[in-house]
């Protein structure tokens, strides 16, 4: 089970696509939208990564800043990144440490799965999709729940 609605967002650090560490206390006062997924260039993953791309302005006119996580490095997210042209950071969690402490780990294979966070300016959870095959869903999912919280 992923974390729940109204829960605090878990503090953490990981290396991101923009050359910075991430950590996700500096970003106080800034809802993000948060999306674990399990690899870079697979199907699923990738039909997910460009529906959060071609719906970035939504988010954006809503001051939401989106990033993605996986367990890939930061290579490989980089190569992902500039072939799918993705406007948001993707983060790397090599150690699997941040998708367990977010609930995102798919037991026995310990890869990310697939669970998208929503969290407001004080990184509460307002929003949460946990569906591994479900990815066109995440999208949809989302964009209700930052309308239902505007």
């Amino acid at each position: 089970m992923a974390l729940s609605k109204g829960t605090k967002a878990p503090d953490f650090s990981l290396p991101s696509t923009d050359g910075t560490q991430f950590k996700l206390s500096d970003h106080h006062n800034e809802p993000l939208l948060i999306y674990f997924y399990p690899l870079d260039f697979t199907p699923g993953c990738t039909k997910e990564a460009c529906s959060f791309r071609d719906n970035f302005e939504f988010f954006k006119n809503a001051d939401i800043k989106v990033y993605g996580i996986s367990t890939d490095s930061i290579e490989k997210h980089l190569k992902f990144k500039e072939k799918h042209k993705l406007p948001f950071d993707l983060l790397s969690d090599q150690s699997k440490k941040v998708s367990k402490l977010y609930d995102a780990v798919i037991p026995f294979v310990g890869i990310s799965k697939r669970v998208t966070y929503l969290l407001d300016a004080n990184h509460t959870i307002v929003g949460v999709y946990d569906n591994l095959f479900g990815y066109e869903k995440h999208i949809e999912e989302m964009i209700k729940q930052v309308n239902k919280n505007n």
